[in-house]
């Protein structure tokens, strides 16, 4: 893998979040902070921060990668964040690679907190459950990714942003760390590929209704 080729990264398991790097080196980073807008909000934090960069990631001759956070998530914001990667990555030509949300996490971790050991990072699941994995000192996954209560996670220092929601009932809870798409564009592709499905964890929601019953058939049956 070129050493040297732009990277963008892209992330909606939380807040819509999106990096530039090259070489490991950060040439921009933004953020939308509200959870719920990440379609109005992406494609403009595609052109930020490319235009601040000076690169238009149509040229066909710069070398790009884009990775692309597949949670774990809600549904909602982990398939507009991964349709929009999918679509770019079609659309431009560029190789596409899918990391799971708590790695970057957990390179964040080691880099701002510095843990002396095993360490935990936790997100927000709602319905008072968060999305958890542990980690070694490196910040090499060991466990996970899971979801459920906040009060079964490992006692462990833990990180991310469950840790502003639960802190309370996440045992040594650290730093909030918000996922920064600046830290996914420049280590991304070092983390390992998890595929480009999401990872949900859990079912959606939204289901397809059942067959109704027939009210004819009942009537007949009763004649």
């Amino acid at each position: 893998m070129p050493t040297e080729a732009y990277v963008l990264g892209i992330d909606t398991s939380t807040v819509a979040t999106v990096g530039l790097a090259r070489g490991g080196t950060v040439l921009g980073r933004a953020t939308a902070p509200d959870r719920m807008k990440h379609a109005e909000h992406l494609i403009g934090l595609l052109d930020q921060v490319c235009a601040d960069a000076g690169i238009d990631p149509r040229d066909r001759k710069l070398e790009r990668r884009l990775v692309i956070g597949v949670g774990p998530g809600p549904f909602t914001g982990l398939r507009v964040g991964i349709i929009t990667a999918r679509t770019l990555g079609l659309t431009l030509g560029i190789e596409v690679r899918g990391v799971c949300s708590l790695d970057v996490l957990a390179a964040q971790a080691v880099a701002e907190a510095g843990p002396a050991g095993e360490f935990v990072i936790a997100t927000d699941a709602r319905r008072r459950e968060v999305y958890w994995a542990r980690y070694d000192a490196s910040g090499r996954r060991l466990t996970g990714p899971e979801v459920g209560s906040p009060d079964r996670v490992p006692d462990l220092p833990c990180y991310g942003p469950a840790t502003a929601v639960y802190r309370d009932r996440l045992n040594g809870a650290g730093p909030e760390l918000i996922l920064d798409g600046g830290t996914l564009a420049a280590s991304g592709l070092g983390l390992p590929d998890v595929g480009l499905e999401p990872l949900y964890l859990r079912r959606p929601d939204a289901v397809e209704p059942s067959r109704p019953k027939s009210v004819l058939a009942a009537n007949r049956r009763r004649s």
